[in-house]
């Protein structure tokens, strides 16, 4: 069912101007990009009250590599 309303959305996208096209390109950059900004603010406040209830615990440069690249 998602499947076909991402392919309505693709053939309503296809009927616009190239240059509404474009505009259209830019608005979803800059919502995903803002999406992207709000999750890292999102994890520095979880972060940050963790830390403050003292349920933050100390780890490696390492430690922190691994756990990003898992």
């Amino acid at each position: 069912m998602a499947e076909t309303k991402f392919d309505d959305v693709l053939e309503a996208i296809e009927q616009l101007p190239a240059d509404e096209q474009a505009d259209l390109v830019e608005v979803v950059r800059r919502r995903l990009a803002e999406r992207g900004r709000q999750r890292v603010v999102d994890d520095v406040r979880e972060a940050r009250s963790e830390f403050h209830r003292g349920a933050a615990k100390s780890a490696s440069v390492d430690d922190l590599m691994r756990e990003i690249e898992s």
